[in-house]
């Protein structure tokens, strides 16, 4: 646990000098994570199902001889399941020790950001939001929810750890 809050107060402080952040879209809403936990994007491929595996995780993937388990982002988050299609993209991001592809909408920018631009999560927010939201970018006239991955899913970085 002590690690993580080392890498979270070392994130604060980069993140404070301005940090890039890659922007994506789930139905109609914006979310980013921080781009130096994204490894790859690709385009959607077909999973194969694990039993027994969380409703969230759609199966894995072969990537490059490695076994990728492919986490459908909007049912993580609470949102309804997505349907994926050809213009799905699958974001291979590392979590902790781990490595997951997440399936987003697309991706739709690249964007260099600091704390000046970083809103605290609302207070209405749910109880699931304030766990993996890091606070909502109001950039451009958009509002991007920045995810904090390791939030999001604790399981992999337990068994990191």
């Amino acid at each position: 646990m002590q690690r993580l809050d080392d890498e979270m107060t070392n994130k604060a402080k980069t993140f404070a000098e301005g940090r890039e952040i890659i922007a994506f879209r789930i139905g109609d809403q914006e979310f980013c994570v921080d781009i130096m936990s994204v490894r790859e994007i690709r385009g959607w491929t077909p999973a194969t199902a694990m039993p027994h595996a969380p409703h969230y995780v759609l199966g894995v993937i072969n990537l490059r001889g490695a076994v990728l388990p492919i986490v459908d982002l909007s049912l993580r988050l609470g949102m309804k399941a997505a349907e994926p299609t050809m213009r799905h993209v699958i974001i291979v991001a590392q979590v902790g020790a781990k490595t997951a592809g997440l399936l987003v909408d697309a991706v739709s920018d690249i964007l260099t950001v600091t704390d000046a631009n970083l809103q605290p999560t609302p207070d209405i927010a749910s109880d699931l939001e304030k766990n993996y939201a890091r606070g909502i970018l109001a950039i451009e006239g958009r509002m991007i929810c920045m995810i904090e991955l390791e939030a999001l899913f604790p399981q992999i970085e337990s068994e990191a750890a």
